[in-house]
């Protein structure tokens, strides 16, 4: 599977693919039978379609890079380019990184980027697949991702040490960077970090498919049926290969490399964000039996919510403004900005 997303994630796959079926259409007329003739002016009409959609995405995927100029650099990571801005002047403190939820770019923090970079020097970073990276190599993986973000920190030259921050899926992926080289992090923000017994044991209607709908948009975009200005397939290919993880089976496999278990953070400062309720989770307990299971389901995520809090025995709880949900980074970006500067402050104190 991973080696046909790794062929679909080319932008320019559709040109080929257009000609090969209009080819094969010609070749079913020149056979001069009727049924033959019938089948390939059908595949030519289709070989024609094709081709027209696969260069207006690649029209559409050149008018989105016009419109929409690189703000950071690239960086070479193992042979591939990854998106990295940092603005800013930490001083003597420490950085702030910044690692949306989903397999989304680091754009999706701009706005909490540009509020910190007032006062410390702040960090965004496009994961391959992502943004202005490359789609990088597959499959993807959050073990991979850990490593990449780091060596992309260092080619890019920033210094340690860091406050990762991490929403959702993104937070998962900056608790793993922790536990893989503490002598990098001084901190650690968790915004609702995606637990992964949710996965594993959960009911979460909204996981299920989720793979599939990525390589469909990539297949969609690859021949110009697009719903943006111009998507690039990588972006849905690498979202499609890394939440393979994101089942019970995919958990399986990979468990013992992605999931932070109790102290593994030793007494690295932690601030866990998550809501109080679950406000916006109307999908999850509307997928309920009844009831009685309705009650389960809430009283199961709002426990989950709270398991990174044994990753480190220097964890701390912060509950988010009243009505906001998942989402709350995007809801609520000043309460999330004043969260991690009080970290950085405090681990800024402790060692100046």
């Amino acid at each position: 599977m991973n080696a046909w997303l790794a062929l679909l994630s080319r932008d320019w796959l559709g040109v080929p693919v257009a000609l090969l079926v209009t080819a094969v259409g010609i070749g079913l007329v020149a056979l001069e039978s009727a049924w033959a003739v019938a089948l390939g002016w059908s595949a030519v009409a289709v070989g024609a379609l094709l081709a027209v959609g696969a260069v207006r995405h690649l029209l559409l995927v050149a008018r989105e890079a016009r419109a929409r100029p690189m703000p950071g650099k690239l960086v070479d990571v193992g042979g591939h380019r990854m998106h990295v801005l940092a603005e800013g002047d930490a001083g003597d403190g420490p950085a702030v990184v910044w690692m949306p939820g989903g397999h989304a770019p680091g754009e999706e923090f701009r706005q909490l980027h540009e509020m910190t970079a007032t006062w410390t020097r702040s960090v965004l970073v496009d994961r391959l697949g992502s943004g202005w990276s490359d789609a990088g190599p597959f499959p993807r993986t959050t073990a991979a991702e850990a490593e990449e973000l780091v060596a992309a920190l260092e080619g890019a030259g920033e210094r340690a040490p860091y406050v990762f921050v991490g929403h959702s899926f993104g937070g998962l992926l900056v608790a793993n960077v922790a536990r893989r080289r503490p002598d990098l992090v001084a901190g650690l923000v968790l915004l609702d970090p995606t637990p992964l017994e949710v996965i594993a044991f959960g009911p979460n209607p909204m996981v299920a498919g989720v793979r599939r709908r990525f390589v469909l948009t990539a297949v969609r975009q690859l021949f110009g049926v697009h719903r943006d200005a111009g998507g690039r397939t990588g972006r849905a290919c690498a979202a499609a290969s890394i939440f393979a993880e994101l089942s019970p089976s995919g958990l399986a496999g990979v468990g013992w490399e992605i999931v932070v278990y109790d102290e593994d953070l030793g007494d690295l400062p932690l601030v866990l964000v998550i809501p109080r309720d679950l406000t916006g989770g109307d999908t999850v307990l509307d997928a309920a039996r009844d009831p009685a299971e309705a009650e389960r389901t809430a009283r199961f995520y709002l426990r989950t919510r709270t398991r990174y809090l044994a990753a480190s025995t220097a964890s701390r709880l912060v509950y988010t403004p009243e009505g906001t949900g998942h989402d709350f980074p995007r809801e609520v970006p000043g309460f999330v900005a004043e969260v991690v500067g009080d970290l950085v402050r405090e681990v800024s104190a402790i060692s100046p």
